[in-house]
């Protein structure tokens, strides 16, 4: 099966190209190598991919209409991925996020039904359901009061694929996804982050008291759950359509977080305190019950044991710097 994968080159996205390709089917992949971080990163990302025969990357951008005519017609599938990520800095650039986000996946869905591509899994977040206070979140909990920029665009963008799926029968899941890290993750993320200040003997900023909690997702239960989106038999039907959490039903405080990680890299960290993010909700935390009964997903990787694997990884990639 040949499957489109836009935000290829990202940590999911990458991650996501690799299993694709090892499970026998073929990837075209959509990144427009945005310089949110830097574009060597992502370059190394796909170092895998590349050697596989069944892998084309198109260095396009999902936000202009020209992108579309290089995809192949037989592309069965899509898993969009794609956009301008980051709470905070949504905040700074409320217009461009639309524009990425909202209009970009507005975008890829209209290619979507003109060429005629039934199955559509969409990269929603966790950020949607704002400072909820019924734990933990359901995919039914109304998620009217988004609190960032980013997170509007993302219930803009389950919205969207709503409306498609009810007009014109596309085969449609949402995926929630809760705080996912692991290796390859961003480096402004928080893991990724923390990492390289306790590698260098330097202060961990921590914002609020430390009481805020994550529900942290490992990237390899990530990528189970979109395969099992791609199974989806839901899709047997056109118009069928649904949202479902992807997390690890369980909470990491940022102060224990912390404090793991610099227990899983040797060094006593040192905090530096700053008042409360706007835009930072308090608490992420799964049902995951509808991804069990709709995914077969059943995550597996206990936070610590993630953050030992990232800390593997971070300590090759520094070596082979």
């Amino acid at each position: 099966m040949k499957i489109l994968v836009t935000g290829h080159a990202g940590f999911i996205g990458s991650h996501l190209t690799d299993r694709l390709l090892e499970d026998g089917h073929e990837v075209v992949g959509m990144d427009n190598r945005d310089p949110f971080y830097p574009a060597p990163i992502k370059e190394r990302n796909l170092a895998r991919a590349r050697d596989h025969g069944g892998f084309l990357d198109l260095n396009e951008d999902i936000c202009q209409a020209d992108a579309y005519e290089q995809v192949p017609d037989d592309v069965e599938m899509v898993v969009h991925l794609a956009a301008l990520a980051g709470v905070r800095p949504s905040i700074q650039r409320p217009r461009r996020y639309q524009e990425v986000n909202v209009g970009g996946t507005t975008r890829l869905l209209e290619f979507a039904r003109r060429r005629t591509i039934e199955r559509f899994v969409f990269a929603s977040s966790s950020s949607v359901y704002g400072n909820n206070d019924k734990v933990p979140f359901s995919e039914d909990d109304p998620v009217d009061y988004p609190i960032s920029p980013y997170a509007a665009t993302k219930r803009s963008g389950e919205l969207l694929a709503h409306t498609y799926a009810h007009l014109f029968g596309l085969r449609l899941i949402c995926l929630r996804f809760f705080t996912v890290y692991g290796p390859r993750q961003r480096p402004d993320l928080a893991i990724h982050k923390f990492a390289r200040l306790l590698d260098h003997n330097e202060p961990i900023p921590m914002y609020g008291d430390g009481t805020t909690q994550r529900d942290y997702t490992y990237i390899d239960d990530v990528i189970e759950g979109v395969e099992g989106a791609l199974r989806w038999t839901g899709t047997a039907d056109p118009g069928a359509f649904q949202i479902v959490n992807l997390g690890e039903s369980r909470t990491i405080s940022l102060s224990e977080m912390i404090r793991i990680m610099g227990e899983e890299m040797g060094v006593e960290p040192e905090i530096e305190r700053h008042p409360p993010q706007p835009g930072d909700v308090e608490r992420t935390w799964a049902d995951v019950t509808r991804a069990r009964e709709l995914l077969g997903y059943e995550p597996r990787t206990g936070f610590r044991e993630g953050v030992r694997r990232f800390v593997r990884w971070y300590r090759e990639e520094a070596a082979g710097a």
